[in-house]
């Protein structure tokens, strides 16, 4: 029902900062809960930060409080992951992910291909 495409990742120095973009191409896009999600090598995926349909209500992850934002521009079908003072432990791909936000406590079903993040030290 919804797709996913990131972009906006590279290779940044610890301190910086990147802005992530996950635009959708379905029609309901404000229909759905979104997040990003991330994976480093070797390690499980692991969520980030999530925002609610509307983005009133946003949450995440202890170890990116105070430095990632989500947002959302529904008008654009685009959802964003603010990312400053990076750190080396950030390195990860990072994935956009969707659920139905009707549904009562549905999984993240819906998944982008995902965009490599490198911080160096």
């Amino acid at each position: 029902q919804v797709q996913l495409v990131e972009s906006g990742g590279g290779l940044v120095q610890a301190g910086g900062s990147l802005r992530l973009s996950c635009a959708a191409s379905g029609r309901t896009f404000s229909m759905y809960v979104m997040a990003w999600f991330r994976q480093a090598p070797g390690k499980e995926r692991e969520f980030v930060a999530g925002i609610s349909r509307g983005g009133g209500y946003t949450n995440s992850v202890d170890s990116v409080k105070g430095r990632f934002t989500i947002s959302r521009d529904n008008a654009k079908n685009t959802v964003y992951l603010q990312m400053n003072n990076l750190e080396p432990e950030d390195t990860a791909v990072y994935y956009c992910a969707a659920r139905w936000g009707p549904a009562v406590s549905p999984p993240y079903n819906y998944w982008g291909q995902g965009t490599q993040v490198t911080v160096s030290s």
